[in-house]
This record gives C-alpha cells, sequence and structure tokens, in this order.
C-alpha cells in the first residue's frame, strides 16, 4: 500500500500521532490517518512517523479491550479485505495523496 505524501505543512502536523507496541514491545510512532467502518468492524489507516517507511500506510483491526478507555489494534491478515479497506482510503483521500499503484 504505497503512497506519496503531498501536503508539505502534514511532516509539521504531529497532533495526530499515536504509539504503538510491536511485537518485540518497541515504541513505534504513526500518524493517524483515519478511521474506515466495513462490515461492522472498524479500522485505522496509520502512516509510519519514520522516514524510510513513510511512502507505506499500515491498516489494523480496532478491537474492543475490557477497559472503555483502551482500544486495541491488530493485524488483517486477509489481502481482500486490506485491497478493499486501502481502496476506500484511496477514493476517500484521492485529491491529498498521489497514490503510487504498484
Amino acid at each position: 500500500m504505497d503512497l506519496e505524501n503531498d501536503i508539505p505543512e502534514m511532516d509539521e502536523e504531529l497532533d495526530n500521532i499515536i504509539t504503538l507496541n510491536d511485537e518485540d514491545g518497541n515504541e513505534v510512532k504513526f500518524e493517524f490517518l483515519d478511521l474506515i467502518e466495513y462490515n461492522s468492524e472498524e479500522y485505522v489507516i496509520l502512516l509510519p512517523t519514520e522516514e524510510e517507511e513513510a511512502d507505506e500506510v499500515v491498516i489494523l483491526k480496532v478491537e474492543d479491550t475490557d477497559s472503555e478507555d483502551e482500544e486495541s489494534y491488530v493485524g488483517v491478515e486477509d489481502q481482500e479485505t486490506l485491497n478493499t479497506i486501502f481502496q476506500i482510503f484511496k477514493d476517500k483521500f484521492k485529491d491529498e495523496f498521489n497514490f503510487i499503484d504498484e
């Protein structure tokens, strides 16, 4: 899921930064781009803040936790679902990003 960021001020606006822990327990920062509902499920679209990874978005499924104040994000294994979510995102933000089709 590649994209080019054509919004110069986006790099300066870091209000939507969230920190997640990867499988090794390391903190990784992402910029929250969107929340998309699909098939009664919610998915977040995140952009890594590390420059070398900033041309790909990460799509994670939102899962409820026991706490009202917290939610959990899990990877999406189904490629068809990933493609559909990414297409919805591309359609919604077609005027803000230049998407690269591979």
